[in-house]
């Protein structure tokens, strides 16, 4: 009886000592896994002007996540495609705010940069305005059209010929200045001291340095600015798409910022700082 008790208790042992092993292995790979998916290196993204403040909290959160470090750079789409073509500008990924500049780099006539993009969100072309200023009252309560023409109104605006955004700006003062005969507005959209770059207008707003700008509202939502809707018009959004591009420096990061962007946690960030997404992300290959 006793040698069968003795058995017994070896036996117990035995099996507690294999559970104990066991649990200390899977406890292990699980730490070596989780280790596995942290990295180091840098991202060189190329980003539309519209999103240098919205890329501040993108490259806090992705690093967070996965330990890559983002290098971003941030001018107007059209420049930015421009720069690619003419190789003035190197990096793995491109953020444009308009699919025409996508197709600028797509082809071989172009370079053959991507191979498509994905679109993944839009953002309406808005009017941002210094809330103290002493137009902010009228904007509020007036035809934005009618306000900006007012006696000491300065207007900030992007230069259409580098910046898609300045192209809807145009088109909006194009559209209001036609349809309903205003010269002025029409004035307006040819002047050039009312031009700076996308990256520089929100500041100058905050500053008090503009009584209002044209800009995207997931831009004005960043900077935490103002703003009324361009009534009058309509169509007049960005199109926020994402490509890695060929040739990219660094494609392993490149890759796993481009998926995790468009995954829920990119996605997220992007809605609460005003971006309407395109559900699910629209994939554009290359002809």
């Amino acid at each position: 009886m006793k040698r069968r008790f003795n058995n017994q208790l070896r036996i117990g042992t035995l099996a507690l000592s294999i559970a104990v092993t066991a649990s200390t292995f899977v406890m292990g790979a699980a730490s070596t896994s989780e280790a596995s998916t942290r990295h180091s290196g840098t991202v060189k993204v190329l980003s539309a002007g519209s999103f240098s403040n919205v890329m501040t909290l993108i490259a806090a959160a992705f690093k967070k996540d996965t330990g890559y470090t983002i290098q971003d750079t941030s001018e107007g789409s059209s420049a930015i495609a421009s720069g690619i073509v003419a190789k003035t500008l190197q990096g793995d990924v491109f953020i444009s705010a308009s699919t025409a500049a996508d197709t600028s780099i797509e082809g071989s006539n172009n370079g053959d940069w991507i191979n498509g993009y994905t679109w993944f969100g839009t953002s309406p072309d808005v009017l941002a305005y210094y809330p103290k200023s002493r137009f902010a009252t009228a904007l509020k309560r007036h035809p934005w059209y009618d306000v900006i023409q007012s006696n000491g109104f300065v207007l900030g605006r992007t230069d259409p010929t580098v910046d898609p955004g300045g192209v809807l700006d145009v088109d909006a003062l194009d559209g209001i200045g036609y349809a309903y005969n205003i010269p002025p507005l029409l004035q307006i959209a040819t002047e050039t001291s009312n031009v700076y770059s996308e990256s520089a207008i929100p500041g100058l707003l905050q500053a008090g340095q503009l009584d209002g700008g044209f800009m995207y509202a997931i831009s004005a939502d960043a900077a935490k600015l103002p703003y009324v809707k361009l009534t009058g018009t309509r169509n007049l959004y960005a199109q926020y798409t994402v490509a890695k591009l060929n040739r990219a420096p660094d494609p392993a990061p490149a890759a796993a910022f481009v998926k995790w962007l468009l995954q829920k946690r990119g996605l997220t960030i992007l809605e609460k700082q005003g971006l309407a997404p395109v559900t699910p992300p629209r994939v554009v290959p290359a002809p």
